[in-house]
């Protein structure tokens, strides 16, 4: 059985790859593509949880396939919100689309 520290560990790297993702990157979909990680390392996180606790219990699946279509869902409002403001702007850096701003 591997160790749930190995999962922790993964799991904090995977973050912490977001995390650099979201604050290091200008373009919308470089950011768009950080939250995922970041959203993939808490499923580890809570599947690893959930096999230490729990066991053979699948309800931790079920969880995590929840967590798994909101994302998707999140990335199409997301995507489809950066081509929506490519296409006003012709320009996906972030610094760059302020549509909302007067």
């Amino acid at each position: 059985m591997i160790p749930l520290s190995w999962f922790l560990t993964f799991s904090a790297a995977l973050f912490c790859i977001g995390l650099f993702g979201v604050l290091a990157r200008k373009n919308a979909v470089a950011i768009l593509m950080g939250l995922e990680l970041m959203l993939n390392a808490v499923n580890i996180n809570l599947l690893a949880f959930w096999c230490y606790l729990y066991g053979k219990d699948l309800s931790a699946l079920v969880f995590v396939a929840i967590v798994f279509v909101a994302a998707a869902a999140e990335t199409a409002v997301g995507l489809a919100l950066i081509i929506s403001a490519y296409r006003a702007r012709n320009t996906a850096v972030a610094d760059e689309l302020n549509l909302l701003k007067g």
